[in-house]
């Protein structure tokens, strides 16, 4: 009797063991399945075609499922990312001819010979002209960045000569305004896409000329441990605070400064692209007492 439970006991012990092993081996076939699927979807190479459906789990054929769904939806992603690029494309050039030949014709009306009404529609049209002008333009930079048509590219690098050509830039319009624009001459290095950069940083300098009517705008550097920071600083009207979040998004623009041009998307591409290159922006400001834009770059 004792035997027989011997040789009981045994067999249900080399059943389970059996029972083990195969389980065991059925997991790790499934697991080295998921995987080739998973590097196939990293990849872009993973098709329905590679798997035999007959051979797959449940697990294994809804993961699979999953897989094809995602990859189509990534080709489906790069058709639609194509269609915008191409029609971005179709913006910008049908409307550079048109709009250039307004504010051309336009310059040309405001030489002529006219009385004070056609003169100021002429001005008004010009005018108008060359914020349409603008808007199409950052606009059309915009969607390019937000759809990856243009990618950043940020390269450690001294900061001294791209913000040289910013103040040179500007420099002329600050003058015409009779404001005092400086620069630090002080040389630090950050991690920056230098074409984008400049043109985030030339915004933020151009809107501080812009609302500032008299005294001075500041182009000064500080380096910090992990970040350099550009600072913008002016004499102008000021930023309330419940307005400091909203100056960032697109097309808003304050009261205070509703009568002055502008069309409120030069912050908002600030901040996307300096974001884009791993930094971020701060605003210290009151009203009638100036603003402070700090634009921290990775270093």
């Amino acid at each position: 009797m004792t035997e027989i439970l011997y040789i009981i006991t045994a067999v249900c012990v080399i059943s389970a063991t059996l029972v083990i092993i195969f389980d065991r081996h059925r997991t790790v076939k499934i697991m080295r399945s998921l995987d080739k699927m998973t590097d196939k979807a990293i990849d872009g190479s993973f098709t329905e075609e590679n798997i035999d459906e007959s051979m797959l789990s449940s697990v294994e054929a809804k993961f699979a499922k999953y897989l094809s769904l995602s990859e189509l939806s990534a080709r489906n992603l790069a058709a639609e990312k194509e269609k915008i690029k191409e029609l971005i494309s179709d913006i910008s050039h049908q409307t550079k001819t048109p709009l250039s030949n307004i504010i051309l014709y336009s310059e040309m009306l405001e030489e002529l010979e006219l009385n004070e009404q056609a003169l100021f529609c002429a001005e008004n049209i010009s005018r108008q002209a060359e914020k349409l002008s603008f808007l199409i333009s950052a606009l059309v930079k915009l969607s390019r960045l937000e759809t990856g048509v243009f990618t950043l590219s940020p390269v450690r690098n001294d900061t001294a000569p791209m913000l040289e050509n910013i103040y040179r830039q500007y420099l002329p319009k600050a003058e015409q305004k009779g404001l005092n624009l400086t620069l630090d001459k002080i040389s630090a290095k950050a991690l920056f896409d230098e074409k984008w950069c400049s043109e985030a940083i030339g915004n933020i300098v151009d809107n501080a000329i812009k609302y500032t009517d008299s005294g001075f705008v500041s182009i000064s550097v500080r380096e910090y441990e992990m970040f350099c920071a550009v600072i913008i600083s002016d004499s102008g009207k000021g930023i309330a605070e419940e307005e400091q979040s909203l100056v960032f998004t697109r097309f808003y623009r304050s009261p205070s400064v509703s009568k002055n041009d502008g069309l409120g998307i030069g912050l908002y591409l600030s901040r996307e692209i300096i974001s884009g290159c791993g930094g971020y922006i701060k605003v210290s400001s009151e009203p009638d007492k100036g603003s402070v834009f700090s634009v921290y770059l990775q270093r």
